[in-house]
């Protein structure tokens, strides 16, 4: 079983069913509900495709996650043009399946100008080209993956991941609430600004909330555990390419009342700053092991 770059394309080539209506399908990456990432990726697509001005790009996005997404069942994404001003643009997408909204989100574009920059330091940590694949690292330990999820987690995937300090989620053991993952497309991506932001969107929501286990030694696999994004935002600082290495640098500052808060950066492998994300996120201890609904 593999999921491609290609596949990952098509997933966020959305079907224009009317003027500001779009629908798309969705892949299960072995939780059994809709990715958040996918749900962000979509809904940015669904607003772009409603700009007069192709040349505006998204620089911040703001979602909310209501409901478990159907994995079986299309998505319809409904988008509101709030505004068309000079130099900015703002939609509100919806996402809904069977009747009920899932996800929610807000987005903002902008047209490219010159303006005064700074930024912060990437972190010193090692490269990429040091570090073994995350897929590699689960398939030297797949034979204590549960049967019925050893397909998805080994399978091939559209996006490399290389942790800087990988955890062992069947021995989770108790760290600083910090992360590092190099991360790139499988592949070349086409040019256009859209196709990398909605792909950057996607990865975002990847690992992050697993930073704010790791000071508790809890991992992902103990069902025990349930997790959950709840809210996500991201914002865009400057272009970016996700066929060429990135580090996303995570930390969780709190954790508190079955909430964990994480934020990260995202740094091109020159360490220009390119992007920031912030997430709060379920994380609940059940004493059932149960996994119901947030």
């Amino acid at each position: 079983m593999t999921f491609s770059l290609n596949a990952l394309q098509q997933l966020l080539d959305l079907e224009r069913i009317e003027h500001n209506i779009f629908r798309g399908q969705s892949i299960d990456i072995g939780s059994g509900f809709v990715y958040g990432g996918q749900a962000l990726a979509q809904s940015l697509v669904a607003a772009a495709r409603t700009l007069e001005d192709e040349r505006r790009l998204c620089h911040s996005m703001h979602g909310y996650f209501i409901l478990p997404g159907d994995v079986d069942a299309p998505i319809v994404y409904e988008v509101d043009r709030l505004r068309d001003g000079k130099s900015f643009t703002t939609r509100r997408i919806v996402a809904i399946q069977h009747g009920r909204a899932i996800f929610n989100m807000a987005a903002s574009f902008h047209r490219p100008e010159p303006g005064k920059e700074h930024q912060g330091d990437a972190p010193d940590v090692p490269g990429p080209h040091e570090l073994p694949s995350e897929l590699d690292l689960i398939r030297r330990v797949e034979d204590r993956i549960p049967d019925e999820k050893r397909d998805f987690y080994t399978r091939d995937r559209p996006i490399e991941f290389r942790p800087v300090d990988p955890a062992d989620p069947f021995d989770p053991q108790k760290k600083a609430p910090e992360r590092h993952l190099w991360f790139r497309a499988q592949g070349t991506l086409p040019d256009d600004g859209l196709t990398h932001r909605s792909v950057l969107a996607y990865a975002s929501d990847y690992g992050l909330l697993g930073t704010a286990l790791r000071p508790h030694g809890l991992s992902f696999v103990q069902p025990e555990l349930q997790l959950a994004s709840l809210d996500h935002a991201l914002w865009f600082h400057r272009d970016v390419r996700l066929d060429d290495w990135l580090l996303y640098a995570m930390e969780s500052p709190s954790a508190s009342r079955a909430r964990g808060y994480t934020r990260g950066q995202i740094f091109a492998e020159d360490g220009t700053l390119v992007a920031s994300v912030a997430q709060e996120g379920l994380m609940r201890l059940r004493d059932d092991g149960s996994g119901t609904s947030a």
